[in-house]
């Protein structure tokens, strides 16, 4: 066999015949996904001996496919970007360039976008299929310290940034919550979460695969569907942000009462379910628990470490609480004037551990602003009480975590000051209990200029994921500013509380 050093895919050598991926188009076994990303790693490879770190961005649809290609990249030697079909052609775009990719490779079912991405880039374009008609050769020896993925995330620069992980730090990403959450093989877990972010790819999806369990896909979230997968699958394990578990329960409000019964019944059989990428709101937290007999165990985590906090899979789960280090991970939390703060003091937590990323991409001077003696700034205030950590929120104002996503208020502001009607704007996060936080603009319109809510996110789909557009508008004749002229955000908000 083509021995690689990340243990996923010696283990998965192991698994065989077990069943990794299932699908609404079928059953696809362990030995499946190694000969399909074998032979896709040589069709990228053309004879090379190794992709030596190329970035690859990629598109395909969830399931099978996208984790063909995810690995097929990495036994390449190459790393892995990971496209969302959810962004329009400029954010694409921007990722490829930034990334300063050399290859694209896509699903069928996306070849018509991705071949404009690839005429506006001047790069090559493969698919998943083309790839596969590659007889399988000789592949690299891939190091534990090479660069693996390149995650986009939103920062307070207004342009997401790369955040890159290595093969060493995704292992001990996945090992930490293998350990904490009790995986096994035997496990089988419902994937609903988008394929960019590290909660669907680390969390739900490479720790299944670690542990030579099943990842059951739907295409995409519709909480009809997953109710029905929750009675008629053998599922285990359950993960998704807040705002689906509001979905979730409103559609048991909404079903007849003996439906209702046979959807309880099966959340119980479960032995985990898992909140993240936002806070959940406490309403919530009771509500699920009192439909499902499910205390959510809530995590605290973020693209550029990883998953740093956990409630307990066994002991007692605080709503509104995040508990404490993972295995290998050490946490504080700071002060202003950087001295850690005790309990009950709120502070800023810093991270340091084998799971924190290695650097944001061509951004050195970035890079090490993030960083204080080893230690990662995260930007998040939290505060421990008894002995358990409750996040307090961002230290920016400038970041939203709107349905699990994290964008950058600057980078919408940049967008929105290109619409004709719009002179001036702010964009801050207004708290909501569906969505943890909405996408609020307060909009200075030019002379005699106007624009409708509907207008502005018809405008802005062209230029923005769905779920960066506001969805709360409020035009104003000024804009709130301090003494040195600087809009003020708090003030910004509070003009929606009114």
């Amino acid at each position: 066999m083509n021995l690689s050093t990340p243990c996923i895919f010696e283990r998965a050598e192991t698994f065989g015949a077990r069943t990794a991926i299932s699908t609404s188009q079928g059953d696809y076994t362990y030995a499946d996904l190694l000969d399909a990303s074998g032979r896709i790693a040589s069709g990228l490879l053309q004879g090379r001996a190794d992709l030596d770190q190329e970035r690859v961005c990629f598109l395909a649809a969830r399931g099978f496919s996208w984790t063909a290609l995810q690995w097929g990249i990495w036994r390449a030697g190459g790393i892995a970007v990971p496209l969302s079909e959810l962004h329009p052609q400029q954010e694409m775009e921007y990722v490829v360039r930034d990334s300063q990719a050399a290859h694209l490779v896509t699903h069928t079912d996306f070849h018509d976008r991705m071949q404009s991405l690839a005429g506006a880039t001047q790069l090559s374009l493969s698919t998943k299929d083309q790839l596969l008609e590659s007889e399988k050769g000789v592949l690299p020896m891939v190091d534990l310290a090479r660069r693996a993925m390149i995650l986009y995330t939103s920062g307070t620069t207004g342009k997401p940034k790369g955040v890159v992980s290595t093969h060493a730090n995704l292992e001990a990403q996945i090992n930490a919550l293998v350990e904490a959450w009790g995986w096994s093989k035997d496990d089988r877990i419902l994937h609903v979460l988008p394929l960019h972010h590290v909660h669907g790819i680390v969390n739900a999806l490479s720790c299944a695969l670690y542990a030579g369990a099943c990842c059951e896909f739907l295409p995409r979230f519709d909480a009809e569907e997953v109710w029905r997968k929750f009675v008629e699958s053998p599922l285990t394990i359950f993960m998704a942000v807040p705002t689906i578990y509001v979905k979730l329960i409103g559609a048991w409000q909404a079903a007849p009462p003996e439906r209702q019964g046979d959807m309880s019944q099966a959340c119980r059989k479960m032995r985990l379910m898992v909140s993240g990428s936002a806070a959940l709101p406490v309403s919530v937290w009771e509500k699920w628990r009192d439909i499902s007999g499910q205390a959510l165990l809530e995590r605290y985590g973020m693209t550029e470490i990883g998953m740093a906090l956990s409630n307990p899979l066994v002991g007692e789960r605080r709503a509104g609480f995040v508990g404490t280090p993972l295995p290998g991970v050490q946490v504080y939390l700071v002060d202003e004037s950087n001295a850690q703060v005790p309990e009950g003091q709120p502070g800023e937590i810093l991270v340091k551990g084998p799971a924190v990323f290695n650097e944001y991409w061509q951004r050195p001077e970035e890079t090490e602003k993030s960083f204080r003696d080893g230690w990662f700034i995260t930007g998040d205030m939290a505060v421990v009480e008894r002995g358990s950590w409750r996040i307090l929120g961002r230290k920016s104002t400038d970041i939203i975590k709107t349905g699990g996503y994290k964008v950058s208020a600057l980078e919408i502001e940049d967008v929105l000051l290109e619409h004709p009607a719009i002179a001036e704007c702010a964009v801050v996060g207004v708290d909501d209990l569906e969505w943890g936080e909405r996408v609020a603009a307060a909009l200075v319109l030019v002379p005699q200029g106007t624009v409708t809510l509907e207008e502005l996110r018809d405008w802005g789909k062209k230029r923005l994921a769905p779920y960066k557009l506001p969805s709360v508008m409020l035009p104003v004749q000024e804009l709130p500013r301090n003494a040195m002229g600087k809009v003020t955000k708090p003030a910004v908000r509070k003009l929606f509380e009114t």
